[in-house]
């Protein structure tokens, strides 16, 4: 009973503060102060909480808030706001909607906004942190993405975070955007059935977390102040997130959705692939936010694990933020796993103490006050987590301003720059995949084109998901217009295809077109969130349509495929009626302009495919299910990702050919590299394969090890065709052979060179050793091992062996 009586008490009083502040905002006589207020808790803010005039406005005296003085540090300054408030008040901020304190002078602020590839209206409905209307009536679009990785050019990742954080610092200027972003995804498509691959950067663990890092670099970083030692009062240009952490790939596939799936992960998976982008992402991108997933791994929820949020994000890589849920995880773990049968304090009691700051939902918001009156959670647990949220929000100049900023508005958002920026990005993303000889088209000699398929007039498609509203379109046959006559027929009603009647249109315009281009493809109806693919084909006719169009065209047929996953185009990758073959992706909102820009060969392409393109057969081999990336020789499941399948395939990961030829010659290497060991540094043992050789130290913890040493050497790559161009030199290392269970090879360095015909580039290339050469042991220990690393370049063009020993 006296239980009862104190949780009486609270609602009593929670109640009473709400009816104060609905009596107040209804009131019929309305204050400056009401007005002021009023608008900051419309969620519109645009300007900065600790501004004289404002507090002067609100009839508070700012020199009484500690909070408001810039000369203090940020950890001292958010303590001071944080312990001003009451429980009832406290609670209340840790939702995505931060419902503000109006006796502080603190506003209402919405955490949750988009930058997937652009600004997105994606948010919590009826109160967007970003919009758009007639004031700012879009954000430039980006392509997905899939696409975007396809470039390999960590510059251009980099420079795209630019131009969107530069809109959203705009936007907010302008009362429609927030600060925070929840981007980007950074999962490893470990399946190729998985849906959300169009938001992600592939299957490679080093290539996510290299995209991660460089994006989020461009988002957050403010120029000037990017070697700030103290991390925790580094400024920001915005607050980007990595998501959804950890081994987040099942959303909806025959039925096991992500919400109720369990991950059984190996601890050597865990750490090899599902944590290192992530980690990168942490240490390298210094990145302000972390996103758990709405799926368990090994029982455990990820927004309730200790282990993951505060031992391993916090406690190993450091981070310098806060920790979020993915939207309504807490609901999820109680009503969709019914985790330990859990009433909602119980709930928000455990994902508070493993270390969840912020609740996308309002589980935080509607119980954790109950939870510690009922003593299953301490007030201090909560404290810690505002702090960290404030933390942020300072180093974003919510509390202070950020001057550099202040001059940004509408002309900076879909300026011609970023336009032209996304139909670069596009360009440098296409992935020329077959080329008989004919491409690029000469528009002197093609004067008209037949311009067919489901996407020939795609708009919407090529955006993807998580998009806003982009500044302009321009489809595929607006882009071939500018270069010739453009004849359209759909061949398709949409990719679904369930009929075949608009094939024969699409078959005359091609018996009398110069050349034919065929745009078919996926879109969000066949793989997205919360739709996995059951196959890789085509949907409905579009096969029929490709081999009939091409049976009876006049001129060369070029296919254009447009998706996020690999496509069993084996079919048309064998017809020697297709004279080539471009994977556009989603390519944004520039995307038909960049597609027939490449097609005309004003644009050379230099894409490599960022995922392996499976044949169909592939998804007969094992269950999305299965979480393990080796074969699984007792179940006849083959390996998973490039890294394990040793299967043939329709194209491989890193797979792009040019409208030129490139060589290359290896210049200069260092072939051997001998760490000298003190007492303190132990061998580790390592399981061979029987019979093989075993170094006398087979390997050491990187955590042992200084990691000072480094790799290097030079190519010479040449470009010996007719044709300006850029290529990406692409390097794996090929772990010791006799070491059991190791990678077949990964990557572990690129650069994109630029080579005019009959020109050459020397590409130097200086790799630490440590996160270059390392395994992951069966025990899931990161570790240097002994022998020879083979180093690949590229589709095995060169090869080296490096030696790496150890002695005392």
């Amino acid at each position: 009973m006296a239980g009862k009586l104190v949780l009486l008490f609270y609602f009593t009083m929670t109640l009473a503060v709400v009816s104060a502040r609905h009596v107040a905002s209804n009131s019929t006589t309305k204050s400056t102060k009401d007005v002021v207020f009023q608008d900051d808790m419309a969620g519109n803010f645009s300007g900065y909480v600790c501004d004289p005039p404002r507090y002067k406005n609100l009839g508070l005296d700012i020199k009484a808030f500690a909070f408001c003085d810039s000369s203090l540090p940020y950890d001292v300054r958010a303590k001071d706001l944080v312990d001003r408030m009451t429980l009832a008040e406290k609670v209340r901020q840790l939702g995505d909607t931060a419902y503000g304190v109006p006796r502080l002078g603190l506003p209402k602020y919405e955490w949750w906004s988009e930058a997937l590839h652009g600004l997105s209206d994606v948010g919590q409905s009826g109160s967007k942190a970003t919009f758009f209307d007639d004031i700012v009536p879009g954000a430039t679009s980006f392509p997905t993405v899939i696409l975007t990785t396809a470039s390999f050019n960590e510059s251009l990742w980099k420079t795209i975070g630019q131009a969107v954080s530069t809109e959203a610092r705009a936007m907010y200027n302008l009362g429609h955007a927030g600060l925070t972003y929840w981007s980007p995804n950074v999962n490893v498509v470990r399946d190729p059935r998985w849906g959300r691959t169009l938001e992600t950067p592939g299957e490679d663990p080093f290539t996510v977390g290299t995209y991660a890092s460089n994006y989020v670099r461009g988002l957050q970083d403010v120029e000037g102040t990017e070697n700030t030692t103290d991390l925790d009062s580094r400024p920001l240009k915005v607050s980007a997130c990595c998501k959804h952490y950890a081994a987040y790939d099942v959303d909806n596939w025959l039925g096991v959705d992500r919400y109720r799936f369990d991950a059984r992960v190996r601890e050597q998976d865990m750490v090899e692939t599902f944590l290192r982008p992530f980690e990168m992402c942490i240490k390298d991108g210094d990145v302000s936010s972390v996103m758990c997933s709405y799926n368990r791994v090994n029982g455990l929820p990820t927004c309730a694990d200790p282990k993951l949020l505060k031992d391993i994000i916090r406690g190993e890589w450091k981070l310098h933020g806060y920790i979020n849920s993915d939207c309504d995880s807490i609901e999820v773990i109680m009503d969709d796993q019914k985790w330990l049968s859990d009433e909602p304090e119980d709930a928000v009691a455990q994902v508070l103490k493993a270390g969840l700051d912020l609740d996308c939902g309002n589980y935080y918001t509607d119980y954790t006050g109950n939870a510690v009156v009922q003593g299953k959670v301490r007030e201090a647990e909560i404290d810690r987590a505002l702090r960290n949220l404030y933390v942020v929000l300072l180093r974003l100049g919510f509390f202070d301003g950020s001057p550099q900023y202040k001059s940004l508005g509408k002309d900076d958002v879909c300026s011609k720059e970023h336009i032209d920026l996304a139909t670069e990005a596009a360009r440098q993303g296409i992935v020329l995949l077959k080329n008989n000889k004919t491409l690029p088209l000469d528009h002197q000699k093609v004067k008209t084109l037949a311009v067919v398929g489901p996407h020939a007039n795609a708009t919407d498609v090529m955006i993807g998901n998580y998009a806003g509203v982009p500044c302009q379109f321009t489809s595929p046959i607006d882009g071939f217009a500018k270069y010739a006559q453009v004849k359209y027929k759909m061949g398709c009603g949409d990719v679904a295809c369930k009929n075949d009647s608009l094939v024969f249109p699409a078959m005359q315009a091609a018996k009398k077109a110069d050349a034919t281009i065929v745009l078919v493809g996926l879109d969000l109806t066949v793989e997205a969130e919360s739709l996995d693919r059951t196959d890789f084909l085509l949907p409905g006719y579009q096969t029929q349509l490709i081999n009939q169009v091409s049976a009876v065209a006049k001129g060369p047929v070029i296919l254009v495929v447009m998706s996020a996953g690999g496509v069993d185009i084996s079919f048309a990758k064998d017809d020697p009626n297709i004279k080539a073959i471009l994977w556009a992706g989603y390519p944004g909102e520039e995307g038909g302009q960049a597609i027939a820009d490449v097609v005309f060969g004003k644009y050379n392409p230099g894409g490599r495919l960022p995922v392996t393109w499976f044949f169909n057969n592939y998804t007969d081999m094992l269950p999305m299910t299965s979480l393990p990336l080796r074969p699984i020789d007792s179940l006849g499941y083959p390996g998973r990702t490039y890294k394990f399948f040793n299967g043939s395939t329709v194209y491989p990961f890193g797979y792009g050919l040019s409208y030129t030829q490139f060589s290359y010659k290896l210049l200069s290497a260092k072939r051997s590299l001998h760490i000298s060991l003190d007492k303190l540094q132990h061998c580790r043992d390592l399981n061979y394969t029987e019979g093989a050789y075993k170094p006398p130290c087979p390997a050491v913890l990187i955590n042992d090890l200084a990691c000072n040493d480094t790799v290097e050497f030079t190519v010479g790559v040449q470009n010996i065709g007719t044709q300006d161009g850029s290529e990406t030199v692409m390097v794996y290392g090929a772990p010791p052979r006799a070491i059991t269970d190791v990678p077949i090879k990964q990557l572990i360095g690129f650069q994109k060179v630029f080579v005019p015909a009959g020109g050459s580039k020397e590409v130097r290339f200086v790799l630490n050793a440590c996160k270059s050469l390392f395994i992951v042991d069966y025990k899931a220990n990161q570790v240097l091992p002994a022998g020879e690393t083979n180093i690949v370049i590229g589709d095995g063009v060169i090869s080296f062996p490096v030696e790496v020993s150890f002695g005392h």
